[in-house]
């Protein structure tokens, strides 16, 4: 607490002193003993317990069975941790308290200026001394007795101050852990924002991971179909091949005895027709039988060389990719209804 920059202010010291002095729960001079957080700002212990027990409900006293607890500071929403001891545990702020009694010393000693406490603007001599109840304004006992208020209820100031003190510090109570609870509340939709990212990326990579175990199970059975395919394929052109060689040797032999019975026809002496013509011609084979033995070969069926045996039909495969979705999950329907009446609350 920087009580230098206070004094050097402008006004009179000690009231910059008093302004330094101040707890930020009553609103009123530190009263002995004074607690130092650990973010270093002071609280009347009384104040300091009361707003520890309306964070903490359930925690009794340094006795209970209860570890800790927690509260944030007034000032500057620091969260401060406090053992089993309470606010019995944190340090007193002897420095303040000699500080403060000083003070009360000083102010005992001066004499009582007219204009420190407020007066009756109605009577100037009269200080404000009693609470008009009717009319919820402090007053001067001769405005109760001949002024305005002469009708009015009226009722001890000191009274009502320490009425209005106490509820207004109770409404600062409620505040404070309402504010807790506000920041819990947001700390928990937090961390189940953390986490949603997180199970959502689990989810994609499992997603990725079985989709792509899918597809190589695809790729592995439409690399074993096209393999059946190919050796289809290589078996019928083998087959095929050795049929275009039987027949072109064939055609060889036949266009051979073609040539040779051409020759021998254009030969007009019987001498040399008889040296040139092909053998075992004139012992009844005749030459068209020969040429036409390449009818006696092997030959393809009709439609051998279709493929229609190997299609596949991926229809109901297509539909089964189109129909994939989620599981219907239940419990989260539950889980998010829930979740909503919560937030109507």
């Amino acid at each position: 607490m920087d009580f230098q920059a206070g004094i050097l202010q402008d006004g009179s010291p000690m009231e910059s002193l008093e302004k330094q002095l101040i707890c930020p729960i009553c609103l009123e001079m530190f009263s002995k003993p004074v607690v130092i957080l650990p973010c270093q700002h002071n609280l009347c212990r009384k104040c300091a317990n009361d707003v520890f027990q309306a964070a903490n409900p359930y925690w009794q006293s340094r006795g209970s069975l209860i570890s800790g607890g927690r509260f944030r500071c007034p000032s500057c929403r620091h969260e401060v941790l406090l053992d089993r001891h309470g606010v019995y545990g944190l340090q007193r702020n002897l420095l303040v308290e000699n500080i403060i009694d000083i003070y009360k010393q000083e102010c005992s000693s001066r004499p009582l200026k007219k204009g420190e406490h407020p007066m009756c603007k109605e009577h100037e001599d009269e200080r404000i001394n009693i609470y008009c109840v009717t009319c919820e304004v402090p007053t001067c006992s001769m405005c109760k007795v001949f002024g305005a208020h002469k009708d009015c209820e009226v009722a001890p100031l000191q009274a009502v101050f320490q009425g209005q003190k106490t509820e207004l510090n109770n409404c600062i109570s409620m505040l404070v852990a309402g504010n807790d609870r506000i920041q819990t509340i947001i700390s928990q939709l937090e961390d189940s924002c953390q986490s949603t990212e997180e199970n959502s990326e689990a989810a994609k990579r499992e997603l990725c991971a079985r989709f792509d175990a899918l597809a190589a199970l695809l790729q592995e059975k439409k690399a074993e179909l096209l393999q059946r395919i190919s050796q289809e394929q290589a078996d019928k052109t083998a087959f095929i091949q050795s049929l275009i060689c039987q027949y072109k040797e064939q055609l060889e032999k036949s266009s051979r005895l073609v040539e040779t019975a051409i020759q021998a026809a254009e030969e007009t002496g019987g001498a040399a027709f008889l040296m040139v013509r092909p053998p075992n011609l004139p012992h009844g084979v005749p030459l068209i039988v020969e040429a036409s033995k390449g009818g006696r070969l092997d030959k393809i069926e009709q439609g051998y060389e279709s493929m229609d045996a190997f299609s596949v039909s991926l229809d109901h495969l297509t539909e089964a990719v189109h129909a994939l979705d989620f599981d219907p999950a239940e419990e989260d329907e539950e889980y998010f209804d829930g979740e909503e009446e919560e937030v109507e609350e």
